[in-house]
């Protein structure tokens, strides 16, 4: 069965950091892009980082020189480490592949408040 599972969600004050993992399982992970995607209270689900199947990475401007995005193929798994992390970065981050799994997972909610 193909599964995401994300983990690593937590409140932080502003400035801090928080590192988010996705673990995959039902599929051959290393052979796909990567990507991680978060959704804000009231706006439209938004594409935050790529990893593609060679290490490449892609961000998004709002986070980008702040979030690295990185893979572990062995552990099928997926992160992001979020640094410098701002009230507007409150959202639930969710993965998913490239082409996307229909079934998205639960996400893992950050929320960035004093």
């Amino acid at each position: 069965q193909v599964q995401l599972v994300e983990s690593g969600g937590g409140l932080v004050q502003p400035g801090g950091s928080l590192r988010l993992s996705c673990t995959a399982s039902g599929f051959a992970f290393s052979w796909y892009a990567m990507n991680w995607y978060r959704q804000a209270p009231g706006k439209e689900r938004e594409l935050v980082a790529t990893i593609t199947s060679g290490q490449s990475t892609n961000y998004a401007d709002s986070v980008k020189g702040r979030f690295t995005i990185s893979r572990d193929n062995a552990k099928k798994t997926m992160y992001l480490q979020m640094n410098s992390l701002k009230p507007e970065d409150t959202a639930v981050y969710y993965c998913n592949r490239s082409p996307k799994i229909p079934s998205w997972g639960k996400g893992t909610l950050v929320t960035v408040s004093s």
